[in-house]
């Protein structure tokens, strides 16, 4: 019963951290083109355009309590949310692209972008570290 609980808890900050990068997208001018697409081999958090490229973007969210714990995890350099995109992930979303693409039959050049999102519900605050193409070697 405690792990469903925190399961949904842990489904509503990473829509929350989702809805947060979308209009981060919309306000630097990206196309919203879906959200939450879904595979049997994985999922895209965010398919967004920007003039002649498609962006597939991995959301990686975490909640703190308040503002000074946020603060104080950022300067002493613990864990980061996107450290949680490893290659492993990057070879299922691949996969999931293909799909994606096939099916839009779209044939623009792309890349994977992460969007690391640091919330603090309680006071209404959120940071945003966006780190376009990457490449996990």
């Amino acid at each position: 019963m405690k792990q469903h609980l925190k399961q949904g808890k842990k489904n509503q900050v990473g829509a929350f951290g989702e809805q947060i990068v979308v209009n981060y997208l919309r306000k630097r001018g990206f196309t919203i083109l879906d959200t939450n697409y879904l595979q049997k081999w994985g999922e895209i958090d965010i398919v967004a355009r920007e003039t002649n490229k498609i962006h597939f973007v991995e959301v990686k969210t975490v909640s703190y309590e308040t503002k000074q714990l946020l603060e104080a995890a950022v300067s002493h350099g613990t864990w980061r949310p996107e450290e949680n995109v490893h290659r492993h992930k990057i070879s299922k979303l691949s996969r999931t692209i293909e799909s994606w693409l096939g099916e839009h039959k779209c044939e623009l050049d792309w890349q994977i972008d992460v969007a690391a999102v640091r919330i603090v519900p309680r006071e209404k605050h959120a940071t945003v570290k966006y780190i376009p193409n990457v490449i996990i070697e």
